[in-house]
């Protein structure tokens, strides 16, 4: 008689602290999760993998009566290295479930741009790469929130965990080798900066698309965004299904002063303005415009930069580029455009991360150097270098 073998899922309590348990005793362990978000503003945990040097399980997160505190309780504990892959959106999951972020933190993402894989590298691109395997993309677009879920759903959600630790283990190798850690604590340092992970909602505004910079403007559709994503908080629904982003800038820009004018907002309609909603949204507007006028909001403006600085601008970029390619690190860690642009513009005063830590003798100070003429750029054969002036 053929026996099949349990589904590698967890789908009790404790079973669940067993396991936590066992992983407790591991010096890393590989952790991602599956989620939903379409219909609401949260995202729904459906889903954990967890893995260690020994095994690797599934959490079944909707299983009616699991308690997640022993899970929990294993992203608290800081003698176990948590490595993720892209964590941002994991990270926000469990910052909303538990207050507070997983620790300590590996993202092998991040990891793979400083020991210079390319820009955001994918997880299949990672894995193809240092394990030598195709990953398995047949259920990427499933949906997790269904029950029950197949062995071959599970089996996929594993594969992201179990190759992982292979990924890890090179990665931490080639960090160690190359004495870049630094680099990455300063980078992992960033995103477990929990503001990250805070949606107040009187910041909101910021990112609504408006082309008005107006301050009164800006001060009524703050409000206004406010009372939406308090809505979409309460509700747990989408932004946009409490209001679109066009409907509240033509708010902020008409500001209506009743129900009728109100009702005119594309998108919005009679019903909702004469509810509860328009109520709302008119209060909202009022708040904005009785806002004393140092008390708007204002939209950072891009600073002046003086007319002729484009070529160096792209002499600058030349000079990322090379650096980038001989030190085998990705550019976007280093200098965005817009840094490039200020140094050139600002040289030492520019406020950008390039002139700063581990960045700075990488690249920011021959930057400076190139900039004012003391370093110069030559071809020799089929490679760039850099030639230092000899003082007079």
């Amino acid at each position: 008689m053929c026996m099949t073998a349990p589904m590698p899922i967890i789908t009790d309590t404790q079973s669940l602290s067993e396991f936590c348990e066992r992983l407790s005793k591991s010096a890393y362990i590989t952790v991602d999760t599956e989620f939903m978000r379409e219909k609401t503003y949260w995202p729904q945990l459906c889903l954990v993998q967890l893995a260690n040097e020994d095994e690797a399980l599934a959490v079944d997160a909707l299983a009616d009566g699991l308690d997640l505190t022993p899970l929990l309780d294993l992203m608290a504990d800081e003698s176990v290295l948590k490595v993720f892959h892209a964590a941002r959106q994991d990270l926000e999951i469990f910052y909303k479930l538990a207050d507070q972020l997983p620790k300590p933190l590996f993202d092998t993402q991040v990891a793979a741009m400083v020991c210079g894989f390319g820009e955001s590298v994918g997880y299949e691109t990672l894995v193809n790469k240092l394990v030598g395997e195709p990953v398995d993309k047949s259920s990427r677009f499933t949906d997790w929130a269904q029950r029950p879920l197949t062995d071959k759903q599970v089996t996929y959600a594993l594969g992201d965990v179990t190759h992982l630790r292979t990924v890890y283990e090179a990665l931490e190798a080639k960090l160690v080798e190359s004495g870049r850690h630094e680099w990455l604590d300063e980078e992992m340092a960033k995103l477990t900066d929990e503001n990250i992970y805070k949606f107040p909602p009187r910041e909101a505004w910021r990112r609504v698309k408006a082309r008005n910079p107006k301050p009164r403007f800006l001060a009524i559709l703050r409000e206004v965004t406010a009372w939406r994503e308090s809505e979409a908080q309460r509700k747990d629904l989408p932004r946009n299904r409490i209001l679109r982003d066009e409907a509240l800038v033509e708010i902020a820009h008409h500001a209506p002063k009743s129900v009728s004018d109100l009702a005119r907002t594309r998108g919005l309609g009679q019903r909702m303005a004469e509810g509860s909603a328009g109520e709302s949204i008119l209060k909202a507007v009022e708040a904005g415009k009785a806002l004393p006028n140092d008390e708007c909001p204002e939209v950072p403006r891009r600073p002046n930069l003086p007319r002729g600085i484009g070529p160096i601008t792209d002499l600058l970029k030349v000079l990322l580029k090379m650096k980038c390619e001989q030190q085998d690190v990705a550019q976007k860690l280093i200098a965005s455009g817009g840094d490039i642009e200020k140094i050139a513009a600002f040289g030492d005063k520019a406020d950008v991360p390039a002139l700063t830590g581990w960045r700075r003798p990488l690249f920011g100070q021959e930057a400076l150097n190139l900039r004012d003429g003391k370093l110069a750029l030559v071809i020799n054969g089929q490679t760039l270098e850099l030639v230092e002036f000899e003082d007079e």
